[in-house]
């Protein structure tokens, strides 16, 4: 998913960073308020955010000036938000960036639009649906994070297709989703298992924080 440093022309670079700006800024106030209600919420944030950055180094060849792997964007979505996974996506791709030559700067505000708002939010919107219809916690977060993991690598294949129409913006668009697909669906996959896991550990060991949260309710945490 990953748009590599030089990739995209400047113009898409700064249409992208002015996008995710306005979302992370939004994020950055979200997370001031859950801090300030709920002390707890630290670890899991910290863990959401370590969760993203080790999935998402994952990284294998794919789509020219991209690359596919696991994204851990939906299981910080299920607990604080897109807004701060919008935020948590800034922290873990200047790492990346920097320290491992995943990604890039001037490419950073795509790959923040893409990987911390479009598939944390179309995740997170998974999340309320199933759960409004009495899914079960395990079983929503499992499509939380497989929906969260592909959509991000819809909207990257969006901001490569816009920068790079040939022939045109429908066969360019075909052609990325295509390439893609063939290793992001098992990847999806696999991740949502892996947090699905990880949300039922939680679940289990330290409910009172995920109700402070409002990710289950006083019923289901009596249950465990």
């Amino acid at each position: 998913m990953h748009i590599m440093e030089g990739y995209l022309p400047p113009e898409w670079c700064a249409v992208w960073f002015v996008i995710s700006l306005i979302v992370v800024i939004y994020g950055l106030m979200q997370v001031r308020k859950v801090l300030a209600e709920n002390d707890d919420a630290m670890p899991v944030l910290a863990l959401s955010g370590a969760f993203m950055f080790i999935l998402s180094s994952l990284k294998m060849p794919s789509v020219t000036g991209s690359c596919s792997h696991p994204c851990g964007n939906g299981f910080g979505a299920v607990f604080f938000g897109p807004a701060v996974t919008g935020l948590l996506s800034v922290i873990v791709l200047l790492f990346q960036a920097i320290l491992l030559a995943h990604g890039g700067l001037t490419t950073l505000g795509a790959n923040v639009f893409s990987m911390g708002i479009v598939g944390p939010f179309c995740g997170w919107v998974v999340w309320k649906a199933l759960r409004s219809a009495n899914v079960s916690g395990g079983i929503s977060m499992f499509f939380t994070a497989f929906v969260a993991d592909l959509m991000t690598y819809v909207a990257t294949a969006v901001e490569l297709s816009l920068a790079f129409p040939t022939p045109n913006f429908m066969a360019a668009l075909s052609t990325f989703l295509v390439i893609f697909a063939v290793t992001q669906i098992p990847l999806a996959i696999a991740e949502g298992l892996l947090s699905t896991v990880i949300y039922n550990y939680i679940v289990d060991a330290r409910p009172d924080i995920l109700v402070k949260l409002g990710v289950i309710s006083d019923s289901e945490a009596g249950a465990n």
